[in-house]
């Protein structure tokens, strides 16, 4: 931890004390209900006919020890997650329904977190957010209308942490396999003068990685300010890192993993010695700092009407060092300095049978690329370390306006065991307008040859995104629902530079057609609820993964004319007293369209199962986690050499959590990871006869506290 985050530590550990002092005689956290902020209009509802899966604060917490927030969300329906350095810290990724990172739209207080020229969310850049994120929805598909980078097969929407009115303090310390560990400390004040209140984070995350040299070094902070006033209320959030970890991203070929061992890593290599030893750079990195800031607005305009409005800027800075042994070799530094800031409004009105929003967003991005070799064999370039070898610059102007609408057409009154419950037919409309214009001026270099080529790009696009749809509450126990959505995207900066010197790449249309029903009721003591979601999602001009990396690690893309994912999204789950069991599996068929013949989508497995068996008596906690992927082809060519094998892995989490000896709680647990010591790739390229695969940690554990004041 560098001296700056140690000191703010300290700090915090402190102001833990001195708050944990002022709210001794508390016997819970309250949360505040004064107006939050609301992030409603971008999520779905009871009677919102869409698949979706809510985590709440209490889930988060009880599975959130350190590992990135793809691998929390890893046992929702559909969903994969990746680890470069095979551990689940640092450079992680999430695929749901087959769908790649760029395709997955990221909210937090209906702000749009995606970089707005790759679109995608590096958590990576990110750390600890699970630890101010108040409770988040995973929607599955198009979804409902959203703020930022299309959502083109999933949206994740997440809500930072609620304001508490008793003051309150919390440690979470954890340590374990390859030098992981995490200290966080969270406060609050709690409500002062009937006004305001204040909270704090800050988390330090380490690991050396199971991949050799890839370690990470990740520092977070969270602050939120809040004041409160009869119907309105405003937040500043700020929240962010910085992030130092080493390169991981070329993985392992079979041959240099039956050679040097499955933990072989390429990336840094500089030579082999006469002795037959490789040597590799020690500072083969990847540092970057990125800094989020928001002021949101709420009020209550009348007793019907609500309004939302929100300003945001996004601050990133950062560079990515290495060797290249070209024969004569050089080391380079590759750096981006970006900056996107906007505004966010929406107005919720809700009357008797309708509830009606009207929102949108205007977001403008800057984003500076260039480079600088910071030592040169035999000074071969003639260039000095403050020289650009390439400089380009981007720039995006993002707008959506939407409005959408839930009309309850009739409802039924059910009366059971004294309670009384409407159950509506309701009509779902929403319709968007998107519009975009991205322009790329500059030299850039080329990734397949480190040659250079020069950016001249100013495209716009215009989107009508209309869905509709009808959620039928037949009784209590049972519910159906349909919908149809139309769905566009427009292409990455790595679409255009990968693309550039011999196609453009074209603009993405999805309509994704969905189909679900969901069961629950009470046997005896016992809670059950079911469901089975439908889903057909057809594309036109896909920009599907290749299998193909460029030279920083990113998946290379392009446009297929015709391709489709299809499947059944199975749920289940028991609550009896103290045992739980949620089960979810989906069943699917993913096919692109290559020299008329239909072949598998790359990294979109047919088979995805999640098994989760809990037990909870007295204070003590224990689960067993369960993950099956099917087989997935790393390309669209189903070239059996470019094959990842299925695997099945499962976690065991075993904690007890004492109030005798703090009110709020002191907990401890261990959770041993892959118990059956699975060797496995979760990741993966493919090029031709080429191939590499991202290789998984085997049986590894982590302990973990967490102290509540």
């Amino acid at each position: 931890m560098n001296k700056t985050y140690a000191r703010a530590l300290a700090l915090a550990l402190l102001a833990v004390q001195s708050v944990a002092a002022v709210s001794e005689n508390a016997d819970s956290l309250k949360v505040v209900d004064l107006n939050e902020v609301e992030v409603l209009s971008v999520r779905a509802s009871k009677t919102t006919p869409v698949a979706y899966t809510n985590i709440t604060k209490e889930e988060l917490k009880g599975i959130n020890h350190g590992l990135d927030m793809p691998y929390i969300l890893s046992l929702t329906p559909s969903a994969v997650s990746t680890s470069d350095a095979g551990a689940g810290i640092g450079y992680t990724s999430l695929r749901i329904r087959g769908t790649d990172a760029t395709r997955i739209n990221v909210t937090a207080n209906g702000i749009p977190i995606n970089d707005a020229e790759s679109h995608t969310l590096y958590w990576v850049n990110m750390p600890d957010m699970a630890s101010s994120t108040s409770d988040l929805q995973v929607q599955r598909g198009v979804g409902t209308s959203t703020n930022g980078a299309g959502s083109f097969g999933a949206s994740i929407n997440m809500k930072t942490s609620d304001c508490q009115t008793e003051a309150y303090g919390n440690i979470d310390l954890s340590y374990g396999s390859f030098n992981t560990h995490k200290e966080m400390v969270k406060a609050g004040t709690g409500m002062l003068a009937d006004h305001f209140t204040f909270d704090v984070r800050l988390s330090n995350i380490g690991s050396d990685g199971y991949i050799d040299r890839a370690s990470s070094a990740l520092n977070s902070y969270y602050l939120q300010a809040a004041y409160y006033a009869g119907v309105s209320s405003l937040k500043f959030i700020s929240f962010g890192g910085n992030e130092k970890t080493y390169h991981a991203w070329n993985y392992a070929s079979r041959d240099e993993m039956d050679q040097y061992g499955r933990r072989y890593n390429s990336c840094g290599y500089m030579f082999t010695d006469d002795e037959g030893v490789q040597h590799f750079y020690s500072n083969q990195v990847d540092l970057y700092t990125q800094m989020h800031y928001q002021l949101l607005f709420n009020t209550t305009l009348s007793n019907h009407l609500n309004m939302n409005i929100a300003l945001h800027y996004t601050d990133g800075s950062g560079y990515y060092e290495e060797y290249k042994a070209k024969s004569p070799d050089y080391i380079r530094r590759k750096h981006s300095n970006a900056g996107f800031g906007g505004g966010t409004f929406s107005l919720v009105s809700r009357m008797n049978n309708a509830t009606i929003t009207f929102g949108g967003a205007m977001n403008q991005y800057t984003g500076n690329h260039y480079g600088r070799y910071i030592w040169q064999q035999e000074n071969q370039f003639d260039m000095s370390p403050e020289e650009d070898f390439y400089r380009n610059k981007g720039r995006k102007l993002d707008g959506n306006v939407y409005a959408k609408g839930e009309y309850v057409l009739l409802s039924r009154r059910f009366v059971s065991d004294g309670n009384s419950l409407l159950c509506p037919l309701s009509l779902y409309l929403d319709m968007q307008y998107r519009g975009i214009n991205y322009r790329l001026k500059g030299l850039g270099s080329n990734w397949y040859d480190d040659g250079q080529q020069h950016f001249d790009i100013d495209e716009s696009f215009h989107f009508f995104n209309p869905k509709g749809g009808v959620s039928w509450q037949i009784n209590p126990s049972h519910r159906i629902y349909g919908s149809v959505a139309v769905a566009h995207k427009e292409p990455t900066r790595d679409n255009y530079v990968d693309t550039y010197l011999y196609e453009m790449p074209k603009s993405e249309r999805l309509t994704d057609y969905e189909l679900g029903y969901n069961f629950q009721t009470e046997l005896g003591k016992a809670k059950v609820d079911a469901g089975v979601n439908f889903y057909y999602m057809d594309y036109s001009n896909q920009l599907a993964l290749t299998g193909a990396l460029n030279e920083i690690g990113e998946a290379i893309s392009e446009n297929v004319p015709e391709s489709y994912r299809m499947g059944a999204e199975i749920m289940a789950g028991v609550k009896w007293g103290g045992f739980r069991w949620n089960v979810n599996a989906t069943l699917s068929r993913n096919r692109v369209k290559i020299h008329n013949h239909w072949n598998h989508l790359s990294f979109s497995p047919d088979v995805v199962a999640n098994n989760v068996i809990g037990y909870q008596y007295r204070g003590f906690d224990i689960n067993l986690q369960s993950q099956y992927v099917g087989r997935q082809y790393m390309s669209n060519m189903d070239d059996s050499r470019h094959i990842l094998d299925a695997y099945f892995v499962s976690n065991l989490n075993v904690s007890y959590t004492n109030t005798k000896w703090l009110k709020k709680g002191l907990s401890v647990g261990l959770t041993v990871y892959n118990l059956f010591n699975e060797e496995y790739e979760s990741n993966g390229w493919a090029d031709g006869p080429y191939t590499g695969y991202s290789a998984q940690a085997g049986t590894n554990f982590l302990v973990h506290t967490s102290v509540n004041f």
